[in-house]
């Protein structure tokens, strides 16, 4: 049996209830629908470096979300945390509030990794070695996988965004000649491993920082801008929404309209 997986959310979520969807086609009348969303993660959802204090990529994704015929009103927890790491991250998804939020959600955001990254660079700095992100990765990937099996145990039906990592490392780990690989490496473990699962989308935000020619970091060059979180917020919309992505360096993103047996 064919199991068709793509990134449009909306649709997947929300859209068909709405539609009153049945085996023929008809038309009917789109009744936009109130939608709930929980964000969860690190400094990237908490939204340091916003200099408006309301949660980063938060109001941009909002502003676009509520345009869609079919939602009437985008409503967001924010459950971010400055410095979280996946361990860190685990733990908070055990709170009872969290859980409930989850639990009534239509989309849950994670933005998460970066300070797994930085926890290899503080505790080697001096040292640093490829061999030691390598490994880091291995145990980032299955923290990564008990993060999503303990967001589906809260709840079946809502959709899981994740937000891939982006390089704000360059002069931090200069001595480290594949800093890129190591984000490539990262990166495309976080999209193989959320891809394993239903309902699931990876948003590739790294080339909106690299390819850029505009200024996307705060002044700690280290978080992005008021600039940076409206591109971040553009691209998760993007994607959730169904449209395929343009070519982000030299390929094209193909698993947006991946079709799996």
């Amino acid at each position: 049996m064919r199991k068709l997986k793509k990134a449009w959310l909306l649709v997947v979520a929300f859209v068909c209830s709405l539609s009153a969807c049945s085996g023929q086609e008809k038309e009917v009348e789109v009744v936009p629908k109130d939608l709930r969303v929980v964000s969860v993660g690190d400094s990237l959802t908490e939204g340091i470096g916003d200099s408006t204090k309301t949660g980063g990529y938060i109001p941009y994704l909002q502003d676009n979300l509520v345009q869609l015929e079919e939602v009437k009103s985008a409503t967001f927890t924010n459950y971010g945390v400055k410095g979280n790491r996946t361990d860190q991250l685990l733990e908070r998804l055990d709170e009872q509030k969290v859980k409930e939020s989850i639990k009534k959600a239509d989309f849950v955001i994670i933005t998460i990794g970066g300070n797994d990254i930085m926890k290899v660079f503080k505790e080697n700095f001096g040292e640093l070695k490829v061999k030691q992100f390598e490994q880091e990765r291995k145990d980032y990937e299955k923290r990564l996988n008990d993060i999503i099996v303990k967001v589906r145990q809260s709840n079946q039906e809502a959709g899981i965004v994740l937000v891939g990592l982006y390089n704000p490392f360059m002069e931090m780990l200069d001595d480290v000649e594949e800093v890129e690989e190591i984000l490539q490496d990262w990166n495309e473990t976080s999209k193989q491993t959320i891809e394993k699962y239903d309902r699931t989308t990876f948003v590739p935000v790294e080339d909106l920082f690299t390819n850029s020619k505009e200024d996307l970091f705060y002044d700690d060059q280290f978080h992005p801008n008021d600039r940076g979180y409206e591109l971040i917020g553009e691209r998760i919309f993007d994607t959730i929404k169904g449209e395929e992505l343009e070519e982000l360096t030299n390929q094209k993103i193909m698993y947006v309209k991946e079709e799996k047996r």
